[in-house]
């Protein structure tokens, strides 16, 4: 290992680079006109798999974005580690509000601005540096590796349960390692161990046959927009819980032992709601925001709209209204039993003036990983040693899909390692990645596969 470290040290600054060259490649997955980019990103990264020692490195097609398989055998006296990461990035808009162009990666001030360069490019690279600093400076793995890099993350990861399904031979492993998520805090590092599940959803409410003239109609015909506000404004009650009959039914509440651990996190709320604000919090009784934030289930509406809105006036009665409606689950919760729960409260309260129309969008499983586990011990020694601050396990309020499909398809536990921040403005104009938190992850890694192979 400590060959490994020496070569990450020496080449560090060429491995930066190696990133930035990586950002320029503008795999952007939600916009066709990107096809070609989100290709040249896959092909970029198989020769880069090749060039660093990688014995097998190749695009995988699906039926959208390529997906990249590489695998390298240390012996089959040794445990696998497969490495899941995403070489697509989010769109840039809103150009005007970067500060430098998006593709085009600027260091100020010991920091990368690119779209990409934590989300997940400059954290998926971490794992491909790692490997070349143990094939070239220790001349061996101590553990099979195993990457799965795909292209569609940001559009879902459509294809990638079932490309999980028909390779699961090829997937064969001990533990997925993955780093997609954020430490806790600056100087706090941490490892996910509890991942929210997600169902979304999409509902439109018809009255008439056409928007109407609000003047000739408006008094004997009930308005799609009033009846959809009344609805969503039932949706949560004023203890801040979900109104749906049944939707706590099969919540696991948090230990004690786990609100303990909650309240030992070094969270400043003042500092929280300044940096996004807000001056005050609205929380589930009986709960800490932090809990709230990660630990409990949730209802956002993300969109309505309905009748008009571009400029100036027109009066009309809108013909339909619509909202887009997020639910975040927590384990022992399912998507399924969650949207029959939803639709059937929707459509006992739409007025019988209109009919509703109920969508699923999207879903996926909660997670909850077991810490005491010889993987996530190694994380957390392996970070402990690189930060120099013992790592805390802790829960993300967002869904990673994918994690699920891992254990439900192939069996294995995911271990989230991730070294970005909340404050990395993923997904929003300048978005960053510290150059040394690039390094940490980096050194972290290499230290996990040596602790791993030492305790698996």
């Amino acid at each position: 290992m400590d060959s490994a470290l020496r070569y990450a040290e020496t080449n560090f600054d060429r491995f930066t680079e190696e990133l930035e060259e990586l950002l320029r490649i503008p795999s952007v997955s939600t916009d066709s006109a990107y096809a070609d980019d989100v290709r040249d990103a896959a092909q970029w990264l198989v020769d880069h798999f090749e060039e660093a020692g990688i014995e097998t490195a190749e695009i995988m097609e699906t039926d959208g974005h390529p997906i990249v398989y590489a695998a390298h055998h240390a012996g089959d006296d040794k445990p696998t580690v497969l490495v899941y990461g995403h070489y697509d990035v989010q769109p840039p808009d809103p150009l005007d509000e970067w500060e430098s162009d998006p593709f085009e990666p600027t260091r100020r001030n010991g920091t990368i601005y690119a779209r990409g360069a934590c989300d997940d490019k400059g954290q998926m690279f971490m794992h491909p540096k790692a490997a070349e600093a143990y094939l070239h400076g220790e001349g061996e793995l101590p553990v099979n590796l195993k990457f799965v890099i795909e292209g569609e993350e940001e559009t879902g990861s459509i294809h990638l349960p079932g490309f999980i399904e028909s390779h699961a031979h090829r997937l064969d492993a001990d533990v997925v390692l993955i780093s997609d998520t954020a430490m806790f805090a600056p100087g706090v590092p941490s490892i996910t161990y509890g991942l929210r599940g997600l169902a979304y959803t999409e509902i439109t409410l018809q009255g008439p046959n056409r928007d109407l003239h609000s003047g000739i109609y408006g008094g004997g015909v009930d308005n799609p927009v009033h009846a959809l506000s009344d609805i969503i404004s039932n949706l949560t009650d004023d203890n801040g819980r979900v109104a749906i009959p049944g939707f706590y039914d099969d919540v696991r509440d948090l230990t004690d032992e786990e609100r303990k651990t909650y309240a030992r996190l070094p969270f400043d709320e003042d500092s929280w709601m300044d940096e996004i604000g807000i001056e005050a919090t609205r929380t589930e009784a009986g709960y800490t925001t932090l809990e709230c934030l990660s630990a409990r289930p949730t209802l956002d509406v993300n969109g309505i709209w309905g009748g008009y809105t571009g400029e100036g006036a027109k009066t009309v009665l809108p013909a339909k209204a619509h909202a887009k409606i997020s639910m975040r689950l927590v384990p022992n919760q399912r998507a399924e039993d969650i949207y029959e729960k939803m639709e059937s409260y929707l459509k006992a309260r739409c007025p019988d003036t209109m009919s509703l129309t109920f969508r699923r969008l999207h879903g996926g499983k909660p997670v909850l990983v077991d810490t005491e586990s010889a993987a996530m011990q190694s994380a957390k020694a392996a970070m402990g040693e690189v930060v120099g601050t013992e790592p805390v396990f802790v829960r993300n309020g967002g869904s990673i899909p994918i994690v699920a499909d891992f254990k439900d398809i192939l069996g294995l536990d995911s271990v989230l390692m991730g070294f970005g921040l909340d404050s990395d403005a993923i997904h929003s104009p300048n978005e960053h990645f510290a150059v040394d938190r690039f390094q940490q992850g980096i050194r972290s890694i290499i230290r996990f596969h040596e602790h791993y192979a030492a305790s698996a």
